[in-house]
């Protein structure tokens, strides 16, 4: 399998694996990641999950899998916009699931979503399980690429839909300019302000600058197996929708 640079792109230091790292990093920023993600993107990051999800609702899934599910805000969203049957989130972090499992007994919602600790390089579930599966905002943190895309066309059913949601860089002046001013100063000193590991937040610059995006992201999907794959670009290409299907 081919080395993407985002792979080797650690929070903390190069001896450690890279997924060890990621849970360690998730599990300590937890309790502020929701309060901290609003106000690093203004909230633009649900204008961008609706978009993804009034994109995905076009090939009507009844099972979904969402891997880096984080604290829960997308299977909450998808519940809400395409009443699927069920929804199932998978995290490395029980840090971030936790909190997950809050928010779904807050809505009553137990019974239509549940949250298992899984890495995505290797799914528990059985081969053709689900007719959709997402991703957002977290492949840049897998430690191999290709290896969770293998994994997602594995237990994803004939005819399914995969959708990654990634953060991307902006291409033209001054927009490019101004997002890397931005991520590589601002988001760093605001995460040392309010969270309690500022090597996330300098982290997550590096680790946005380093993932594939645009043509490439989509060459690792088609190497996985996917095929019908397109990416569509949100408010000046800072957050890119990639999309294959089975």
């Amino acid at each position: 399998m081919d080395k993407y640079k985002a792979e080797s792109i650690v929070p903390y230091n190069e001896n450690d694996s890279k997924s060890s790292q990621i849970k360690q990093m998730f599990d300590t920023i937890a309790p502020t990641y929701d309060r901290l993600n609003k106000l690093m993107t203004f909230g633009i990051d649900r204008c961008w999950r609706y978009t993804a999800m009034k994109l995905l609702a076009t090939y009507r899934p009844e099972t979904i899998l969402d891997i880096a599910t984080g604290t829960g805000d997308l299977p909450l969203l998808m519940e809400k916009m395409l009443s699927p049957k069920s929804i199932t989130g998978a995290d490395l972090s029980e840090g971030m699931l936790e909190i997950a499992r809050k928010k779904i007994k807050e809505h009553n919602l137990q019974k239509k979503i549940k949250f298992v600790c899984e890495d995505c390089l290797s799914l528990s579930f059985a081969d053709n399980t689900f007719d959709a599966i997402t991703v957002s905002f977290g492949v840049r943190n897998f430690e191999h690429l290709e290896k969770g895309y293998l994994e997602m066309y594995r237990v994803l059913k004939p005819g399914g839909t995969l959708m990654v949601i990634e953060l991307s860089t902006p291409e033209y002046f001054p927009l490019k300019q101004l997002y890397r001013l931005y991520t590589f100063h601002i988001i760093p000193l605001m995460g040392k302000l309010f969270s309690k590991d500022s090597q996330a937040y300098t982290y997550l610059p590096r680790s946005i600058a380093a993932v594939p995006q645009g043509d490439e992201m989509l060459n690792i999907f088609r190497k996985a197996g996917f095929n019908k794959t397109f990416c569509k670009k949100l408010t000046f290409g800072i957050c890119s929708i990639y999309v294959g299907k089975k």
